[in-house]
C-alpha cells in the first residue's frame, strides 16, 4: 500500500523568510502555495523529483501546528508517506493498535487526503499517511 515518500514538512513562523533559504539559497523551485483551512495552516510545496518539501506556516494560534512550533521551534515536522488505499490502510493501523491523531482521514493539501500517526507509535516521528486522488 505504501508508494513513495511524498513529501517532508517543515513547520516555519514564515513561509515567506524561509523561502529564502529553500528557493533562493538552494534553488528549489515552488510549485504552490495555500491555505489549509481544516487543518489552520498554510503550506508551500517545493518540488525535487518526485518528492517534495512542504512548508507548514500555522496559521491559527490554537491550531496543533501552533503548539507544536511553540513548543518545538521551526524545523522538521513530519514525513509523508504515499498510500493506494488510506481508508484500507487506516483500518490496517487500528485493528493492528496504531495510535493515530484522528480515526478518519483529514483533507490535505491540494484536495487530498491524509492520516497522520500518532509519534508514540512510531518511534518518536509524526508520520502522515497522504492519498493523491
Amino acid at each position: 500500500m505504501l508508494k513513495n515518500i511524498n513529501h517532508i514538512a517543515i513547520i516555519v513562523p514564515d513561509i515567506e523568510a524561509a523561502l529564502v533559504f529553500w528557493r533562493d539559497t538552494l534553488g528549489i523551485e515552488r510549485i504552490t502555495v495555500e491555505e489549509v483551512i481544516s487543518q489552520q495552516v498554510e503550506v508551500a510545496l517545493l518540488q525535487i523529483g518526485d518528492s517534495s518539501i512542504e512548508l507548514v506556516r500555522p496559521t491559527g494560534d490554537d491550531s496543533a501546528a501552533a503548539r507544536y512550533l511553540t513548543k518545538h521551534g521551526p524545523g522538521l515536522h513530519h514525513i509523508a508517506l504515499e498510500v493506494s488505499d488510506l481508508d484500507s490502510l487506516t483500518k490496517h493501523l487500528q485493528v493492528k493498535g496504531v495510535r493515530l491523531l484522528t480515526e478518519t482521514p483529514v483533507d490535505a493539501s491540494l484536495g487530498n487526503r491524509a492520516l497522520f500517526i500518532h509519534p508514540e507509535s512510531a518511534n518518536g516521528v509524526l508520520v502522515e499517511l497522504y492519498q493523491s486522488d
